[in-house]
Formats: structure tokens, C-alpha cells, sequence
């Protein structure tokens, strides 16, 4: 067996690196915050293209002065939200906001004043028949610099004298910003010519095309964080279930990442801990309350004989959550953590604002779910999918895996997350006790 060489393991050093953060950050421009490896991605960018073409079916294109990975999407309700500064997500009309203006930019001039981007902005929303919230209240300014603090962030705008944030902070504030129609014209990637309405671009951008099962997996293995097999037609079963030990291989190979697999999914792991944007372990009220509230749903109702259909056993993706245990640990657990653990006193005195933000933190991080029509129960497929197993091929039943009706479940995923828990006293150098999660080895 031959060894690779030093340049062998250098260049795919390299070319791991330019996937990571394209995966990481699909808009990338030459002079923004990650200006160190944009050479690395020029330097590889028709290996790039060929690689992320064939395994994710995603489309790269780089020029001299950006990049942009061209990502799909996985259907309703499985997109990556963009946040305000302060982590609220953007609302509706704050994305209405967004697409309004791009829809100016990729025409507007090179400089322009934000007094004038915002009323080419209003006129495209009343050319559009779209009804946007008053830009002259506090409210829907707010909303605006929102919007434009995004576009800022990828570097379609620059502020070149002044701050956007003058559109909130003062009447009648003012300034110069440059733009950068080229970035504007990249950063949608769904095919809105082709889109009815949104609904419709929402599920145009999950088709996978001829890459069908296998190019749909791969998407959900690299952008959620963990796969249940119920989650998957009987056809995407198949192809994992028979390829997921290559599989594993290739994304090492491509991106780092190891591959774990457990009878109910398969979720890929970042030993660097860098291409996520939710974090679990975290640090925060919100994360630490998840994670406790995760430990303790696991040790009430983890299943007790849990098994594999393959050796006569039952295959359990999720169990309900009785109605009202939620809020009855996270009362315990502020009462028990909460004043030494130096909670935000928002979330302390107020338990149902508490509750929506940890049970968000675990819908995204998918160790709890709604109730509701499942992929492997043909819910949101492309017209024409192919569904089910090549003929004769016997796929994992995963019919019953978790329980119907209305309300919540805790995916076997959480049982993952585990906590053993220790209080670490208060010391004279700081004020409290600091409550530690330990994940289980």
C-alpha cells in the first residue's frame, strides 16, 4: 500500500478547508471577513464545482472577486433562519423587507442615499402589491435596518459615510452606501423564474433533480443536525442503509466530518465544532435550560426495550411528551438552577416565553418535534418522486416509530445529550454557582 505523499495530504488539507467554509458560509467575498481562504477556494474551484456538483448537487461559482455556493433547499419548514443581532429571527415581513431590496439593487447605481434606497424600496413594494409595514413608525424602521444590516453583513452594501442604523435612531437620518450589484445578483439561489408563488419556490428548491434519493440524503446529512430514518422515503432508507459505510468515507474525505450511526438515524459530527450555527452544549439561559429539559424528558421517558426490527425488536424514533410535563420541569429546573445559575430574570419570571425558546432550540437541533405528517408518509415530495425501494428490496418499517396525534415528541436523538449535572459552589472571586453539563461518555 502506498503512502500518500506530503503534497497529496496538503492539497486535500487545502481543498477540505475551501469546502468547509463554502458549506459554512456559501456567499464568501475576496475582501470580507474571510478573505485568509478565499485564495484556497480560487486555487480549487473546478474540483470544488465537480465535487459539491456530484455529491450535494450544488452549484459553485466563483469569480475574482466572491464565491457563492448555490445551496437547495430541504422543503418546508427545514430552512436555516437568518437572525437580527440580538438572535431574534427575521419575521416575515422582515424577509419581505429583504427581497424588496435586492429586487432594487441589482439595478440601483453604485452609490446612492439610504433616503433613496428606501423609497425605491416602497416603490417596489407598491409595484409589487405588497402591503409594507410603515417604514416612518419606529417599529417598521427597525424592521428595515434589519433587513439592510443583513445585506451589509454578506457585502452587497458598504457603508461608505454614515450608518444604516440612522433610519431608526433619528428622524431623518441619513447616508451613503456603495453597492455591489454583482454580490446582489448572487444571492438568491432558488429558480424564482420558474416559481409560482412561494409555496411553490420553497418546494422547486427541495427537488434534487436526477440525483433523486441519494442526492437528497447527502443534503440532509450535511445541513440538519441528525437524520431520523422516518424522516426519509422508503427509497432514501434504501440508498442510506446501503451506502452509509462509504458514505462515511466520502464526507471524512470531503469535509471532515464523522459519520454516526445508530438504528433510528444518522447524524454527521464536526469534531471542530465549526460548521453548525446552533450549538448544543451552549452557552446562555436558553441553551443550558434545553439541555437540562433534554436530560431530564430522557430519564422519564426513554423507552425500555427499544430494538431493531432486523432482530425481532421494536424500532422507537420518538415517544410523546404528556401534556404539561414540559412545564413542569422547567419550573423545577428554574426553581432548582435558576437564581444560582444567574438565569436572564425575563425568562425567570416569565415561563411560557421561557418554554417557547427552549422548545425552539430543540425543534432546530431535532431532539423534539410536533406531531405531523412525516417524508416517509410521502409528505412534501416533488411531483414525479420516486418513493419507493427498487423491487424486491426490503427497507427498515419505520411506520409507528414515533406516535401520532396532537402534541409533542422527544426523538431518540436527545437521548444523545444526556446530562450528568454538577454544581459548582460560589468562590469569593464571583457571585453565584455555575451549573455544568456534562454530556455522557
Amino acid at each position: 500500500m502506498t503512502l500518500p505523499s506530503t503534497h497529496d495530504v496538503a492539497l486535500a488539507a487545502e481543498r477540505r478547508t475551501a469546502a468547509r467554509l463554502l458549506l459554512a458560509h456559501p456567499l464568501i467575498a475576496s475582501d470580507g471577513p474571510h478573505a485568509d481562504v478565499f485564495p484556497l477556494i480560487r486555487r480549487h474551484a473546478d474540483w470544488l464545482g465537480k465535487r459539491f456538483q456530484q455529491v450535494l448537487g450544488y452549484r459553485l461559482l466563483v469569480d475574482s472577486s466572491y464565491a457563492r455556493l448555490f445551496k437547495a433547499g430541504l422543503g418546508a419548514g427545514s430552512g436555516h433562519r437568518l437572525e437580527r443581532s440580538t438572535g431574534t429571527p427575521f419575521t416575515p415581513h422582515t424577509y419581505a423587507c429583504l427581497a424588496l431590496a435586492l429586487s432594487v439593487l441589482v439595478t440601483a447605481p453604485e452609490q446612492m442615499l439610504l433616503s433613496h434606497l428606501v423609497a425605491d424600496i416602497r416603490a417596489a413594494a407598491a409595484d409589487a402589491g405588497i402591503e409594507l409595514e410603515e417604514t416612518g413608525r419606529a417599529a417598521g424602521k427597525r424592521t428595515l435596518v434589519a433587513a439592510l444590516r443583513q445585506l451589509i453583513d454578506w457585502g452587497v452594501l458598504i457603508e461608505t459615510e454614515g450608518h444604516v442604523a440612522a433610519l431608526a435612531q433619528e428622524a431623518g437620518g441619513e447616508a451613503l452606501i456603495t453597492i455591489d450589484r454583482e454580490l446582489a445578483r448572487v444571492v438568491a439561489a432558488g429558480p424564482l423564474s420558474q416559481a409560482r408563488d412561494g409555496a411553490d419556490l420553497v418546494r422547486r428548491a427541495a427537488d434534487p433533480g436526477f440525483g433523486g434519493p441519494r442526492t437528497y440524503v447527502r443534503r440532509m446529512l450535511v445541513e440538519t443536525p441528525v437524520v431520523h430514518l422516518d424522516e426519509l422515503t422508503d427509497a432514501e432508507r434504501d440508498w442510506l442503509r446501503t451506502r452509509q459505510r462509504r458514505e462515511a468515507q466520502a464526507f471524512s474525505e470531503l469535509l471532515g466530518l464523522e459519520m454516526e450511526i445508530r438504528a433510528e438515524g444518522v447524524a454527521l459530527v464536526d469534531p471542530e465544532e465549526e460548521l453548525t450555527d446552533l450549538h448544543l452544549p451552549g452557552t446562555g439561559t436558553v441553551a443550558q435550560a434545553a439541555l437540562l429539559l433534554a436530560e431530564r424528558l430522557v430519564e422519564r421517558l426513554r423507552p425500555q426495550e427499544p430494538g431493531h426490527p432486523a432482530t425481532g425488536g421494536t424500532l422507537v424514533i420518538g415517544v410523546a411528551v404528556p401534556d404539561g410535563l414540559v412545564d413542569e420541569v422547567l419550573a423545577g429546573l428554574i426553581a432548582e438552577y435558576g437564581q444560582r445559575s444567574n438565569w436572564q430574570r425575563g425568562y425567570l419570571e416569565d415561563l411560557p416565553t421561557l418554554r417557547e425558546a427552549v422548545l425552539d432550540l430543540l425543534v432546530r437541533m431535532r431532539l423534539m418535534a410536533r406531531t405531523g405528517p412525516l417524508r416517509a408518509e410521502g409528505e412534501g415530495l416533488p411531483e414525479g418522486y420516486v418513493e419507493e425501494a427498487p423491487e424486491g428490496r426490503t427497507v427498515t418499517d419505520v411506520h409507528g416509530a414515533r406516535p401520532g396525534g396532537d402534541g409533542w415528541v422527544l426523538l431518540a436523538a436527545a437521548a444523545r445529550y444526556a446530562t450528568r449535572v454538577s454544581v459548582r459552589p460560589a468562590t469569593a472571586a464571583g457571585q453565584g454557582t455555575d451549573v455544568q453539563e456534562e454530556l455522557p461518555l
